[in-house]
């Protein structure tokens, strides 16, 4: 009945749920602006046909996305009192930007382009899809600046009077390294999300013999999608490694369960936890002298910071990011290696009979990376929620306690449950259907 752990809970949920929703309405939102813009260069009505057909698959995902934020933003007045003051002048400045210059825009544009086929200019309609969809990319940039924020606090002063954080240089924030990695390295996989769901449903209905040359023209698009994105992914999360060894080295250690300081750090190729309360009690083999230290600072020599150098206070779970950082790295270069096939079999696709599973099967798996990264990066900074500033465990709401956040939690969990399956539902009952009408333009 600990309101924090709680709190946390609850917290994550609706993080998890809402995150479901948030990356394929970016990456879909650029696939629908692309086939439409091909549509008005073109006059092609079978264009028009994919940026409807995908576009129903998006307003589904962009409700229930919308929907499912809007109890997370309550949970910092609710559950994190103590933690919205420290940080309300830093994040006050950002949400605020966020929902007034990108939220609204993306909402307003969004109606537009929904109920405007057919009532507007074609090209007009096209432009309000392409501000919905750098809208949506505007958005996020904010709330991981944000986030930013929390990993590498910079351009504020703390007030003892008030016990906050003072804003004291807007520009040091807007341009925080790690705010801005981790932008690229989450849109990124956003783009990775769409690429492999819109592969993944054309190549069911291609599988089926179902408006083959419809979802074709889909696939080849989705599988560019995939190619660039995973790859730049794996760049951007390179570049992030470096960026959280520099500012957030217990974090870097946790994922490559580092226990012992040393130079030349090596990079062990198998390394299997054995699960036991001993400290660095893993498998190890197959080390690669200075590796680690290389990938991590560019240089062989490098001395990088092990566990036991950390007190034990000030040390997150490790087990659950070495093991989630491992998953995600490997997904991420599955994803590159499936977009390289494809990318050389792209004409034959159609013909690959039980093989197109191969593209259905994968759906999920960007959806779980993503998790997978989330988990790194919010667990791998315990035990702060701002790192090395303001403990998770001071950043609650004192009156609150622990049977209220739990009443909370399970009706949240029941009504986050709902959505999810009802959405979910709702977007696979729409894919599987197909588009409608075709004949005239894929005879």
């Amino acid at each position: 009945m600990d309101p924090i752990i709680l709190s946390r809970l609850q917290f994550a949920l609706a993080t998890i749920v809402h995150f479901f929703f948030v990356p394929l309405t970016i990456g879909l939102s650029f696939f629908i602006a692309i086939m439409e813009t091909r549509y008005v260069r073109t006059g092609d009505e079978k264009f028009k046909k994919q940026a409807k057909f995908w576009g129903k698959i998006f307003l589904i995902n962009f409700v229930l996305g919308v929907v499912t934020g809007i109890a997370l933003e309550f949970q910092f007045g609710t559950n994190w009192a103590n933690y919205s003051k420290y940080v309300g002048d830093i994040f006050g400045s950002l949400l605020a930007i966020e929902a007034t210059l990108a939220f609204f825009l993306e909402s307003t544009f969004i109606a537009v382009w929904a109920f405007g086929w057919e009532r507007i200019p074609k090209k007009l309609h096209c432009a309000a899809i392409w501000l919905v969809a750098f809208a949506g990319t505007i958005s996020a940039l904010w709330i991981l600046l944000a986030n930013g924020f929390m990993q590498n606090p910079v351009g504020y002063e703390y007030d003892p009077e008030t016990q906050r954080a003072v804003l004291t240089d807007f520009a040091a924030v807007l341009t925080n390294p790690y705010g801005w990695l981790m932008y690229l390295h989450t849109v990124s996989g956003a783009f990775i999300t769409c690429g492999f769901l819109v592969m993944g449903v054309s190549a069911w209905h291609m599988f089926f013999n179902q408006n083959v040359a419809f979802f074709h023209t889909s696939f080849k698009l989705g599988s560019c999608l995939a190619l660039c994105f995973s790859l730049l992914s794996i760049v951007f999360g390179h570049q992030l490694g470096q960026v959280t060894a520099k500012y957030q080295p217990t974090k870097l250690a946790a994922m490559e369960a580092v226990w012992d300081t040393e130079e030349r750090t090596p990079l062990y190729l198998i390394q299997l936890p054995k699960f036991t309360n001993e400290e660095g009690n893993l498998i190890q083999s197959l080390p690669i002298p200075g590796g680690l230290s290389f990938l991590a600072t560019n240089s062989f020599d490098e001395t990088l910071q092990g566990l036991r150098d950390v007190p034990p206070e000030n040390r997150p779970l490790v087990w659950p990011v070495f093991l989630s950082f491992r998953l995600m790295a490997t997904l991420g270069v599955l994803f590159f290696g499936v977009a390289v096939v494809t990318a050389i079999i792209r004409k034959l696709v159609p013909s690959l009979g039980w093989g197109l599973w191969v593209y259905v099967l994968l759906i999920p798996l960007p959806y779980l990376s993503l998790q997978l990264g989330w988990i790194v990066t919010e667990m791998g900074r315990q035990p702060w929620i701002v790192y090395n500033v303001l403990r998770t465990a001071d950043a609650g709401s004192p009156p609150v306690e622990g049977y209220q956040v739990l009443v909370t939690f399970l009706v949240m969990g029941g009504i986050y449950t709902l959505i999810t399956v009802t959405g979910f539902a709702m977007m696979i009952k729409t894919a599987v259907k197909g588009p409608e009408n075709l004949a005239e333009h894929y005879a």
